[in-house]
């Protein structure tokens, strides 16, 4: 299904288009720039599990030298650090779910609609898992910059123990020049994006290879056994220990969400020829240190270094987490982008801070929202072991619903046999359950709060799409047809017609836009040309321009333009309409006036809504964007009419 989006208010449910042709969009790259999309893919998709190393190996032991560590525990240890990576993310991601694209685009709402597509409807489940896989990975955009810049910071206390107290302004400081800079976008500083992080990766693979030979045992970590014998020896214990283990593959879903940037096969070509390598060799040297010089498991990543070497290496992973953070907040922008053009949340400012890569975008409120959120977790934790404890569990929950989502993908889309699905899915759900349930055990110790920030941020959509079918209820309850208001007018002789074209929005192209109503009653006036315009969005990422309109002559005066975009673009209502010229429509923007509607909303005898939704249905309503930026309509064209609602 898509859905119609109004200036006028919410959106509502509408069919989706299905004559939409089978273009290539956006997100599907070809191989003439394969080099430069394999490097940027390094930069921005990888930024967060390339820094993991930093702190997943150090939390991981620690939890499991609670009663003492062996050789036995690192190699187990380390086992469990290198089959998560084979199992989540080469497996789950670069083999399998990478394949389950919406016109090359991926991420969780890609899965939504393609479930979407094959169902013919959006089901409440369906929406529902949509809307916590969104909120779980907002909470994962607070943490990942607050965790990674921290764990960074913090290696500068080994150079010099007496920097500890400034540990956190330094982080506050990096932090807030990182969220000040979104407002003029990323595009000059992106370029070294890649670079920086091909040195990141390279350097950790020498430090790792450099180790190795500290103890050669280390390389039994390669086989599968020595992570189950870790498992079945500590038993319930090795809950807490697989609740760190899972921080080497938070960032593991950007692999699918930032696919339509870079396209499947450049992702693929940096994990396995540059990304999975250093990982793997960084873990296995840092396991092999250990085993030789067990005093270094405190910091293990920053003391493979030599001395010489510590504060390059600090340096450089201050500007790798920065990375990493800048690519999760981009993540963040993308994906409100997308809930807003699905009318799960309310009309957002979106800026462009690109004139050449559209999807280089800036949300003012976002942003704001972001850094606020970053900053009290940073004052509040105060160093990266103790805000371990409320990283994982947004990253595992939104990879049980990916991987929930994905199944139904297989069986509805892919058309796969129940049994070969059940196959597939079943372990990997039972190994992401064990990761959800190891990480649930750290919810007294930081764990609440990205379910906090998952609750809000659901309990603020939940609200959004209950109110928005509320209030487009009480609209038609007083709504007169088009139909009807057409053949009324038609006798009317009352009426001034005026020269020029009037553009009047709606989310409901069988009922009179309030604004059409508004004008005549109050204005007497009808202009020569009246368009009426009703904007969907489809259950696709990008739709081609010889599918975006339709149009319907209504009477001598009226024409009736359906104009679809998909849920990536921009809904540029102008750029649209001269399309319609192909169609016979005369379109002049200097001669076009846009009606829009702004309603206002008051309470009603009867309550439709709770009282505190129905509060905050209209506050949300209140910080909904100006329809005139969200269109890019010409300011000096348009005219709004107000319009007040009983809730």
């Amino acid at each position: 299904m898509s859905d119609h989006v109004t200036p006028d208010g919410p959106a509502q449910p509408a069919a989706a288009s299905a004559h939409l042709s089978d273009l290539p969009t956006a997100g599907q790259h070809g191989t003439s720039n394969l080099g430069g999309l394999v490097l940027g893919a390094i930069g921005v998709v990888y930024g967060d599990i390339g820094t993991s190393p930093i702190y997943a190996m150090r939390e991981s032991l620690h939890a499991a030298s609670r009663d003492g560590l062996t050789p036995d525990d690192v190699i187990g240890v380390i086992s469990l650090l290198i089959w998560t990576l084979i199992s989540i993310v080469s497996f789950k991601y670069v083999a399998l779910i990478m394949r389950a694209d919406n016109r090359g685009e991926g991420g969780t709402l890609s899965l939504v609609t393609l479930i979407q597509q094959a169902l013919g409807k959006r089901p409440v489940w369906l929406m529902v898992l949509g809307m916590i896989g969104i909120s779980l990975f907002f909470g994962d955009a607070i943490i990942t910059p607050a965790m990674s810049v921290l764990s960074a910071v913090e290696g500068l206390t080994i150079v010099a123990p007496a920097f500890g107290p400034y540990v956190v302004p330094v982080t506050l400081a990096i932090i807030t020049g990182l969220f000040i800079v979104q407002r003029w976008g990323t595009g000059a500083v992106s370029i070294l994006f890649g670079p920086i992080m091909v040195i990141w990766f390279v350097v950790m693979a020498v430090m790792g290879l450099s180790h190795i030979g500290d103890d050669w045992s280390i390389l039994r970590a390669l086989s599968p056994v020595h992570a189950g014998a870790f498992l079945v020896e500590n038993k319930l214990a090795s809950l807490i220990v697989l609740g760190s283990v899972f921080l080497a593959v938070t960032g593991g879903e950007a692999l699918y969400a930032d696919m339509g940037h870079f396209g499947r096969r450049p992702i693929r070509m940096a994990w396995v020829l540059l990304v999975w390598p250093a990982l793997t060799l960084s873990y296995l040297g840092q396991g092999a240190m250990i085993l030789a010089h067990p005093d270094r498991a405190a910091n293990p990543f920053f003391l493979m270094a030599p001395p010489w070497a510590l504060l390059p290496l600090v340096i450089l992973a201050t500007m790798a987490t920065v990375i990493a953070s800048q690519a999760v907040i981009s993540g963040a922008f993308s994906m409100i982008k997308q809930a807003v053009r699905m009318n799960l949340l309310p009309r957002l400012e979106i800026l462009h801070t690109s004139d050449t890569q559209e999807g280089q975008i800036y949300l003012p409120k976002i942003n704001a929202i972001l850094a606020i959120g970053v900053f009290v977790l940073v004052i509040v934790f105060g160093s990266s072991s103790d805000l371990a404890a409320a990283y994982g569990i947004a990253v595992t929950g939104d990879m049980v619903i990916t991987t929930i989502l994905a199944s139904v993908v297989f069986l509805k889309v892919w058309r796969w046999p129940v049994a070969l699905v059940a196959l597939v899915v079943t372990p990997l759900l039972a190994l992401e359950l064990l990761f959800l349930g190891s990480n649930a055990i750290k919810i007294p110790h930081g764990g609440w709060v990205p379910i906090l920030m998952a609750a809000a941020m659901i309990l603020l959509m939940w609200t959004w799409v209950r109110g928005t079918r509320h209030v487009q209820a009480q609209a038609r309850r007083s709504a007169t047809s088009t139909s009807a208001l057409i053949q009324m007018l038609a006798r009317s002789d009352r009426l001034v017609v005026v020269p020029g074209t009037a553009v009047f929005l709606t989310a409901e192209p069988d009922i009179a836009p309030a604004a059409l109503l508004h004008n005549v009653k109050h204005n007497h006036v009808l202009h020569e040309t009246n368009i009426i315009v009703c904007v969907s969005v489809a259950t696709r990422p990008y739709v081609a321009d010889n599918d975006r309109l339709t149009v319907t002559r209504l009477s001598d005066r009226f024409i009736r333009i359906d104009m679809c975009f998909g849920y990536m673009e921009e809904t540029n209502l102008p750029k649209a309409l001269a399309l319609a010229r192909k169609e016979g429509v005369r379109f002049d923007i200097m001669s076009t006036s846009f009606f829009l509607s702004r309603r206002t909303f008051r309470p009603g005898k009867t309550r439709g809504l709770p009282a505190w939704q129905e509060t905050l249905f209209v506050s949300l309503s209140k910080s909904a964007a100006n329809a005139t930026d969200f269109y890019h309509l010409p300011s000096s064209r348009v005219i709004v009419l107000g319009q007040q609602l009983l809730i």
